[in-house]
């Protein structure tokens, strides 16, 4: 079955041309011009993944990620934007999107850059998949469900895949520009401080139901580790 994208732009011109690429290429693909719509049809079609205009007659762009992310959206983002300021690029990063293209763009980047945030989102497998653990943490990676000494979590989608990195590297010292990569696929080091903050969010969850199990390695990065 073919991932379905829902096209997010109050511009005819992208969105036609949007339409016509992601089709040609295989994608299911829904449309809509304003932030309302946009959330209707999320609501309706469950894309698989959302790319997204930051600027929308009726809103902001960033406010509809929010809203999508607390209906319980766990698909891909992607905002396109012709802002391209660090502190445009950390707000959508935070806000819960998992890329962030600028425009003009060119299609066949932006056609890559769909493809590896869908290959990076939770999703159900064919096969069983092992139960990924450490320290008393658990995650489903079927059906994404997270516990730590036998507690429920409640992660958001970058959270659960920020883990999930985690708990493919446990004990190993993890930089930045490789949790960039992993994660948001931007190993480059412009936008790290988005790392700190989901790190920090993370963190803060894990640390409710147990000792730390994060460990800072001061200008380097990140390790899971329970014998600190």
């Amino acid at each position: 079955m073919s991932a379905r994208v829902l096209v997010v732009d109050d511009q005819p011109n992208i969105v036609d041309l949007l339409q016509t690429v992601l089709a040609f290429h295989g994608f299911t693909v829904d449309t809509a011009g304003t932030a309302e719509a946009a959330v209707a049809s999320a609501a309706d079609h469950r894309p698989d993944l959302v790319l997204l205009d930051v600027m929308l007659p009726d809103g902001d762009g960033l406010e509809v990620c929010r809203r999508l992310r607390a209906g319980g959206m766990t698909g891909g983002i992607i905002f396109l934007t012709a802002r391209d300021g660090r502190t445009d690029q950390v707000s959508g990063l935070a806000y819960g999107g998992d890329d962030y293209v600028t425009k003009p763009f060119d299609v066949e980047v932006l056609l890559a850059r769909v493809r590896a945030v869908l290959r990076r989102v939770p999703a159900g497998a064919d096969g069983a998949i092992a139960v990924l653990s450490y320290a008393g943490l658990v995650l489903d990676p079927e059906t994404l469900a997270v516990t730590r000494n036998g507690e429920p979590l409640t992660l958001s989608p970058t959270e659960l895949r920020l883990l999930r990195y985690f708990l493919t590297n446990p004990g190993r010292v993890l930089s930045r520009a490789q949790i960039l990569d992993a994660v948001w696929d931007c190993g480059s080091g412009n936008v790290s401080n988005v790392v700190d903050t989901y790190v920090g969010y993370l963190r803060r969850k894990l640390d409710r139901h147990g000792p730390p199990l994060i460990v800072t390695h001061r200008g380097f990065g990140y390790a899971l580790r329970a014998d600190r």
